[in-house]
This record gives C-alpha cells, sequence and structure tokens, in this order.
C-alpha cells in the first residue's frame, strides 16, 4: 500500500506543482509528498482521517478496537462508558456514505499493520555511535501495542537502580519513565504519514534518540513549540489517543519531556527538527568509568538509625574523602573518584537521596558535607 495511494480521491488539487519549499538559506523543488502536504494542510485535511480505499476489515476489529480503547481508560481511571461504533464515526475513525461504513487510514493504523511503512525500529547500540549493534527489534501493527512495545524495550535496555527512603528500598530507572513515554508517543502521534520512513528509537551509552518522519506542521515554528504551542498533524489518532489516556493533554509533551528530565538532573534534552525529520534526545548519566561498575552492599549510619543501603565503589569513595566533616564543592569531588561532572551529580544527588550526605548554597556555589550520625 502506497501513501499516496487514495490520497488525491479526497484532496482538491491547488495547482501548486511547481512549488518550492525554504530549507536554511536555500530554495529547492518540494517532492510529491511535500506538496501534497501543504495541499491538505490548505483544505484543512488530515491524512490520517482520509479513507482506506483497500483496507478490507470486519465487525470483530472493529469491537476489538472498542474493547482496547476501553481496556485503556479503566487503566487511566478515565470514562467507563462504552466506546461504539458510532463513537469512531463521530471521530472520524470510521467513515459513513451512503449507510455503508469505510475504514480511515487512523482505522487501519490501529487495527493492523496494512501500511509496509507503520514501524517502530528499536536498536541499542555499543558505544556512541551507530557501529555496532548489541540488539535491535522492529514493531509493527497497531500503533499503541507499537507504543508499549517500544517503551518496553527501551526499559529492558537501561539501568534499574535503588534508594532507600525510609525503611523501604525504592526502584527506579535512570530516565524518567514519563519522558521516555512521552517521546514515543509523540513520535507516533505528530509523524508526517506521507513519508515512507519509520519512526526510529536508538539507545546509545550516553542517550537515547527518538527520530520520526517529518518537521513541524502547518507553520509552527520551533520557539513556539518549545513554549507549549502545537498543531496537530492527525487528528483521529490524537483523539483516540487522547480517549484512551495515552496523551492527556494537547501540547504538553516536549514540557513534560524537559520538566521530568530536570526532575532527574539530567542535561536539557535535544531537540532536532529539520524540514523532513524530528528528533528528541534524551541524555544518560553514563560515563565509561562506570560501565563495569560492581556494586556491594555495605552498610552505614545516617541521622535516621541504623539502616542498610546499597551503594557502590564511587559512594565508599566519596563518604571515606569526607570523613574529616569539611564541606567540599562537586569540582573537588569529582576528581576524588575520577569521573565527570555529568557523573558527579548523579552520585551526589543519590548520597543526598539516601541521606548519606548534605548540601548547602546556592546551584552555582553549592557544598556538600557528610551527615553526622544523630546522638542520644
Amino acid at each position: 500500500m502506497s501513501i499516496l495511494d487514495g490520497c488525491f480521491e479526497e484532496v482538491k488539487v491547488f495547482g501548486i506543482m511547481g512549488a518550492y519549499i525554504r530549507v536554511g538559506a536555500t530554495s529547492r523543488p518540494a517532492l510529491p509528498d511535500k506538496i501534497l502536504e501543504l495541499e491538505m494542510e490548505g483544505a484543512r485535511i488530515s491524512w490520517d482521517e482520509l479513507t482506506c480505499l483497500d483496507y478490507k476489515f470486519n465487525e470483530e476489529s472493529i469491537e476489538q478496537l472498542c474493547q482496547d480503547i476501553m481496556s485503556y481508560r479503566q487503566k487511566a481511571e478515565l470514562s467507563s462508558t462504552p466506546v461504539t461504533k458510532n463513537q469512531l464515526i463521530n471521530w472520524k475513525v470510521l467513515k459513513e456514505d451512503a449507510e455503508q461504513i469505510f475504514s480511515s487510514n487512523a482505522f487501519a493504523l490501529m487495527t493492523s499493520d496494512h501500511f509496509q511503512f507503520s514501524k517502530t525500529q528499536c536498536a541499542v547500540f555499543k558505544g556512541t555511535t551507530r557501529n555496532v549493534f548489541l540488539d535491535k527489534r522492529t514493531f509493527e501493527g497497531p500503533l499503541y501495542k507499537q507504543i508499549e512495545e517500544t517503551i518496553h524495550f527501551v526499559l529492558r535496555n537501561i539501568r534499574l537502580g535503588a534508594t532507600v527512603e525510609g525503611l523501604l528500598r525504592k526502584e527506579s530507572y535512570e530516565l524518567p519513565v514519563e519522558a521516555i513515554r512521552e517521546m514515543i508517543v509523540n513520535a507516533h502521534c505528530h509523524r508526517n504519514y506521507l513519508d515512507e520512513a519509520c519512526i526510529q528509537v536508538a539507545l546509545f551509552d550516553d542517550r537515547l534518540e527518538v527520530t520520526s518522519p517529518g518537521g513541524l506542521y502547518n507553520g509552527l515554528t520551533y520557539e513556539e513549540m518549545m513554549t507549549g504551542h502545537s498543531k496537530t498533524r492527525n487528528r483521529a489518532i490524537a483523539k483516540v489517543f487522547n480517549q484512551m489516556g495515552i496523551i492527556e493533554a494537547w501540547g504538553t509533551g516536549i514540557q513534560r519531556i524537559l520538566s521530568t528530565s530536570e526532575r532527574y538532573d539530567l542535561p536539557t534534552p535535544e531537540i532536532i527538527v529539520t524540514d523532513n525529520s524530528f528528533r528528541v534526545t534524551l541524555y544518560r548519566q553514563f560515563d565509561d568509568d562506570e560501565i563495569n561498575d560492581d556494586y556491594v552492599e555495605e552498610s552505614f549510619e545516617d541521622i535516621k538509625g541504623k539502616e542498610e543501603i546499597y551503594y557502590n565503589k564511587q559512594y565508599k569513595a566519596i563518604l571515606e574523602y569526607m570523613k574529616d566533616n569539611v564541606e567540599y564543592s562537586s569540582s573537588e569531588l569529582k576528581d576524588v573518584i575520577g569521573v565527570k561532572d555529568r557523573r558527579i551529580r548523579t552520585v551526589l544527588k543519590e548520597l543526598l537521596v539516601l541521606g548519606a550526605i548534605e548540601s548547602k548554597g546556592s546551584t552555582k556555589n553549592r557544598r556538600y558535607k557528610k551527615k553526622i550520625a544523630a546522638t542520644t
């Protein structure tokens, strides 16, 4: 199935086949798929709402999609009102004409692998380049299932650590799950389906990259996007995702990625937009010196009492260096264990959470020292 098949059936051609697009400081002839997208933008037509002329479906596939939407709603604690065929028609996921029901492109994307380009390619690479694969998978089928499988793939391939809160050991991933989820959901929700490229999710030692086909939509600027503005390229898909609780509010995805990364004390995510692609990069707290770091179980006394905690040799080196109760900057402490700025921030943050050290001062002038156990 070609992405262009059937599109001109519902799109009025405005005669701009000689159109040019601006790329940086130069202009170049627009390709057929770009011209078609411009025509659809002008006609306020969403590709995913178009009739999928050659997709054969049945009542069972309609019922299955309704049930899956309800299942997601229940997990998200949303409305328990049953989802029906009529609602799918109202959302333009199904199309009705002369008492006949037709599939939209969105329905085909939500229920099958009808479009060969609708795939998510996932890979784990050794180091920081794409030279050596450690693992790779391709997910296809209904979009929401691709999203879930892709999230699980990423989580399986990043580190799961632990902190102690009171008497409880709390596990957490090295990267914020909410940011990972938003990156993958946004890629599917806003990608350009007139481009036959696949969504790519690439995990490196130092970063996670999610790349989707298509730049910003319908005149949206980079500056507008970064302040929370949004224009929906795929309206039917966005409607269903919203009903399923996959997206909670339109236009908030980028802000969530930025805010959750800040809470994790990660470097600011990088967002690169070209005419034909959109990439979000989430940086990991990962340095070469910790790749083979062995974790050992130790214990120490903190102000909450005697509690077992888990820490590695870097934690131990920092705590031993601080035994004289002197205050140190992060720059001084990074030389103690021989790591880079990014890693020392992680070590100090985790020791703060564990209650092993304390800090004072502003971010720029912050100092750290070992916490002294309370005496009775």
